[in-house]
């Protein structure tokens, strides 16, 4: 007779509830825990992969030790060291058949994986990293993408991905800027959202992290401590995880690394509980961050010894122990109820991916493993191409549509790291086995400009070249090993390596300079866009990057993307996010300007647009009501292209000090020449919404100005509003978006 914990007719919480009481505590200690093979002192790979981080890995379980009792995790199968696909595949599912041989129940563990930037796997498909998703302004895009990469891991035996980053850019110095969307917690909260969707969709469990406050660490520095109060937490860094999880149905979250105010997030049961579960209804598993839960005895020293830290983790409302099993120990399992309770979630989980099924057999890899097929590349090249933005074209140099002679300047021309994020496999593992392929074609900009422009002769004296491109940005690494990436945060925004004098030796000619910025976080540019005549940015966009740049140089491709992240004009004056209240703006009292050079939402095209004037359906609307705002846009140039719609709210009046303007919609319109389109945007007064004093988030009534804008700083029209009625407290179940059509 089947076990009811083997009856796939039931719900997965009875059928794991089932289970957990046949357990054992070191049974169930043992779901709580992974295994990170490869990462001992003497393996080849997570010293590579996390510097410093070793002596944690010598200190924890081995696998032969767990088997008795199962295991919850395996951490990074294909993304510790290098591994051929079909390898790959054929090992994961050996150690399967070990792990299910070695317990009584025949569990197998859940397989993780990063997919940040795609699949962190050898020869999987390299797309550009996050802080492009944001650029592209486009969600559904981020679906299709994501739902890629998610079947393509699902395809080889990976159960969960460690993505996306949903931390809000507050200071661009700190390094891992690129893995972040943007810093305005709407356009992170819907281009996340999506990224959720299409992974969840595609079998994979997603995990937010890092959960909350990471990206306003003090002086941008990894790990730091975050001085935020409840207002800032509220209405900046937590409604992308709240989205997230509400309407994208993330199952994992991971908490960060940082405290806030003193409250280690790991250790944090406001957050990981009061909040995450109690109030957003999470029932998923929290996993904790990479030695996450060693680190509050190690580094925050709120924990004497591994055993107070597990006790204080599982407390708070942290389920797994990753990436191995070091203060989770099956040898010393904690009692009690919050063990089942972890031990309960992660069944369950278990249970929803099919691992309790009576019939679950691994991967085998019998087809071949094809990790970059032509769809994905399609996907990566379309995501390049819509994440490169226009800076500046102040002479119409570009597009570059005849040949010439062109000088090509910088290191980063003719360098692959130039288009690769940390979190791609060649920068994150790859880097360490200098004698391997990279695994994936990848174009430096050099070889994709020459073969856009098969007939132009590429010089390197600007003197004797018809226009001067000159390349500068990031080399990407982790823990110190480039400028951009976990670990590598920057004292300023100047750009590194000396490339600054580059920039000065190229405009001190008559040529004309288009300057290219290949990197994983804006750069001071004000010393020298006044005198180029265009300026390009892209963030690490991917394998396809560099055909994507040359495309929009050329004019292949109508530059559509917009800013996620302001570039500043002066290096010093961090943080200036743009969503500062009037204080935290130029002016009176301080000499200080932190106006950025190119705004939060800035982007240009080669073609024109005319906005006609909008229509609002209700210009006064009850506090729980809604108005609708129309736009028709018409394509005035003679080339195709895309334009980006803005939304922009301004409160002229607040309890507490608000931001200027905040993002609350935005839509891509697409149109051939002379071609229009109407923009629906339905507001809901919810998204007036703020954290008042008292700590409650409201909708006031009053006078509100809903701006149809450019960017944050470009407004084309402003629509006045007025909300009528009582204060009106909203929670979770509040409207967070404006949903925008274009017919």
């Amino acid at each position: 007779m089947v076990a009811p914990w083997q009856d796939t007719t039931l719900p997965a919480p009875v059928r794991a509830a089932d289970l957990l009481a046949r357990m054992t505590d070191e049974e169930k200690t043992a779901q709580l825990t992974s295994v990170w093979i490869g990462a001992e002192p003497e393996g080849s790979g997570a010293l590579d992969v996390a510097p410093g981080q070793h002596t944690y890995a010598a200190r924890s379980a081995a696998l032969d030790a767990l088997l008795p009792h199962g295991l919850g995790h395996l951490t990074r199968p294909f993304g510790t060291v290098p591994t051929d696909p079909a390898e790959g595949v054929a090992r994961l599912a050996g150690l399967q058949r070990s792990i299910r041989a070695g317990n009584r129940f025949a569990l197998p563990a859940l397989a993780h994986e990063e997919c940040l930037t795609g699949f962190t796997a050898w020869q999987a498909t390299v797309f550009p990293t996050p802080l492009a998703w944001g650029a592209t302004f486009d969600p559904q895009l981020i679906t299709e993408m994501a739902q890629a990469i998610g079947a393509s891991m699902r395809a080889v035996g990976v159960h969960q991905g460690l993505a996306p980053v949903l931390d809000v850019v507050r200071d661009p110095r700190w390094g891992r800027t690129e893995e972040s969307i943007g810093e305005d917690p709407y356009l992170v909260a819907t281009i996340g959202t999506a990224y959720v969707r299409g992974l969840e969709s595609a079998g994979i469990v997603a995990t937010l992290k890092h959960f909350a406050g990471y990206s306003a660490s003090r002086a941008a520095r990894n790990h730091a401590p975050a001085s935020l109060g409840p207002r800032e937490l509220g209405d900046v860094i937590l409604p992308p995880f709240e989205m997230a999880v509400r309407d994208g149905g993330a199952r994992a979250v991971m908490p960060a690394y940082n405290d806030v105010d003193g409250l280690p997030a790991h250790a944090h049961t406001a957050l990981l509980t009061h909040l995450l579960r109690d109030q957003w209804q999470f029932t998923g598993t929290v996993v904790s961050d990479y030695y996450g839960v060693s680190l509050l005895e190690e580094a925050h020293r709120v924990a004497d010894g591994e055993r107070h830290a597990a006790q204080l983790a599982l407390a708070a409302g942290v389920d797994v122990e990753l990436p191995a099993a070091r203060c989770f120990s099956p040898a010393d399992p904690p009692a009690g109820d919050l063990l089942d309770r972890a031990a309960l979630r992660v069944l369950t989980q278990k249970c929803e991916l099919g691992l309790l099924d009576p019939d679950w057999e691994p991967v085998t890899g019998a087809a071949p493993v094809d990790l970059n097929p032509p769809h994905m590349r399609e996907l990566a090249r379309k995501v390049a191409e819509e994440s490169v933005v226009l800076l500046a074209n102040d002479s119409a140099l570009l597009p570059l549509s005849d040949t010439r002679r062109i000088a090509l300047l910088g290191p980063l021309a003719d360098e692959q790291t130039a288009m690769l994020g940390c979190y791609t496999f060649p920068r994150h593992v790859g880097v360490h086995h200098p004698d391997l392929p990279t695994g994936v074609e990848v174009a430096t900009l050099a070889e994709a400009l020459r073969a856009e422009f098969p007939d132009a002769e590429f010089v390197d004296d600007p003197a004797a070249a018809d226009v001067c491109l000159a390349v500068v940005g990031d080399r990407s690494g982790l823990f110190g090993r480039g400028s951009s990436g976990e670990g590598c945060d920057a004292e300023d925004l100047r750009l590194p390596y000396g490339q600054g004098a580059l920039l000065d030796e190229a405009l001190a000619c008559s040529t004309p300079v288009i300057i290219v910025v290949l990197s994983g976080r804006p750069y001071a540019l004000g010393r020298w866009a006044d005198r180029a005549a265009a300026v390009v940015q892209a963030f690490f966009p991917g394998q396809e990057g560099g055909g994507a740049v040359a495309g929009v140089l050329s004019g292949r491709v109508d530059p559509s993307g917009r800013l996620p992240v302001g570039v500043p004009r002066n290096p010093g004056g961090q943080p200036a996010p743009y969503l500062a209240p009037p204080l935290g703006r130029h002016g009176f009292p301080s000499t200080v300007d932190p106006t950025p050079l190119y705004p939060f939402g800035h982007g240009l095209s080669y073609t024109t647009f005319d906005w006609g004037q909008p229509q609002c359906d209700a210009a006064e609307f009850a506090t729980d009501g809604e108005t609708v705002v129309r736009l028709t846009v018409r394509n005035t140039g003679a080339r195709p292209g895309t334009d980006v719609v803005q939304l922009y709210l301004h409160d002229p009046l607040g309890t507490v000090a608000r931001p200027e303007v905040r993002l609350v919609g935005y839509a891509r319109v697409t149109l051939d020449p002379g071609a229009s389109a109407e923009v629906h945007a339905t507001f809901p007064a919810d998204l007036a919404a703020y954290t008042g004093a008292d700590g409650r988030r409201v909708v006031e009534p009053g006078a509100l100005e809903l701006r149809l804008a450019a960017s944050s700083e470009h407004v084309h029209h402003t629509v006045p509003l007025t909300l009528t009625g009582p204060v009106r407290e909203v929670g979770y179940g509040r409207r967070m978006r404006c949903e925008t059509r274009v017919k």
